[in-house]
């Protein structure tokens, strides 16, 4: 089926009924995706999340078809645009480091979730919490873990920690794959972590379970410039960095992404977990690697070169 099917027709499909129609599936994603509704990407997977940005989106447009796909939300699914919903302004009016990561992710056509208890997962390279730029030296936590959330339209940063979004100095001469090179995160916006374990010392975190892109550092220089980009699935997750300290990772990191701190990294997921995206999903395990024990939705994560940041949108 198609949404244009259901024009001129009494035909009536529960969100169970959608589901079981991939096509119908990712139609409907597609464009709750292009109304700001859903986090992209549509994948045809119509579970929780995905019924209720379709119900929320009834409400906004008035359908009066509660509960199920009728012409009505068809015909209003395929002819609304963005700017015809009803939306909370957004306020960027202060400037602060909250403003500014915003102006930097409309400029780079980037998702943000402005709803209430929808948190938004970032890391600025070479930034310290006052939102002044350091050396960015190598084999550092001299980067920021950062969680940001919209407040009656004001975009808020309810969590900063210590960090990395490189490997230090073991893992780039020693490298997991000496073939080529230690992985370094690509720059931009991906959604592809859930909760799992990880770790020699296992704790909870975020664990990759979709495609990101990293550059291969293989000559050793610590630099992004000049490397080859590969983009896969390289288990770059999300974790504690072991409480080593500020100006050396050690260990820490592989690649990965990671609060120096394991008291830090515990609060980052207090709060993460706290989404109602994140809580509106069941605990099962339908995606590598999968954990039964923890809830299926997959987060997103946006890494930003701070140099980039202060540049376009300066204090």
């Amino acid at each position: 089926m198609k949404l244009q099917d259901f024009l001129g027709k009494d035909t009536k499909f529960g969100m169970d009924a959608i589901a079981a129609d991939i096509d119908l599936a990712k139609q409907v994603q597609i464009r709750l995706v292009a109304l700001g509704l859903l986090d992209p990407p549509a994948n045809g997977q119509f579970g929780p999340i995905s019924s209720a940005s379709l119900k929320r989106f009834q409400d906004l447009v008035q359908c009066g078809e509660p509960g199920f796909l009728g012409q009505i939300t068809a015909k209003k699914l395929i002819e609304t645009k963005a700017e015809d919903l009803p939306k909370p302004p957004i306020d960027l009016s202060k400037n602060d480091l909250a403003a500014r990561i915003i102006k930097y992710l409309q400029a780079k056509s980037y998702y943000f979730a402005t709803g209430n208890s929808e948190y938004n997962i970032l890391y600025v390279e070479g930034m310290d919490a006052d939102g002044t730029l350091n050396g960015d030296e190598p084999n550092e936590f001299n980067d920021r873990r950062m969680v940001l959330e919209f407040v009656n339209g004001i975009p808020k940063i309810v969590g900063s920690w210590e960090a990395t979004t490189e490997p230090g100095s073991h893992y780039t001469y020693h490298p997991m794959n000496p073939d080529k090179g230690a992985a370094r995160i690509k720059f931009g916006q991906y959604k592809a972590w859930r909760m799992g374990m990880h770790g020699a010392v296992p704790h909870r975190a975020l664990i990759q379970v979709a495609p990101i892109s990293v550059h291969r550092d293989f000559n050793q220089d610590f630099s992004r410039v000049g490397d080859f980009v590969e983009t896969g699935l390289f288990e770059v997750d999300q974790h504690w960095g072991y409480d080593y300290p500020r100006n050396d990772i050690a260990y820490a990191s592989a690649g990965c992404l990671v609060g120096r701190t394991t008291q830090g990294h515990q609060e980052f997921l207090d709060i993460i977990e706290q989404d109602r995206r994140y809580l509106a999903t069941p605990v099962g395990a339908p995606v590598y690697p999968g954990d039964p024990n923890e809830r299926t939705y997959v987060f997103a994560s946006t890494i930003i070169p701070g140099d980039e940041l202060v540049k376009m949108f300066p204090a």
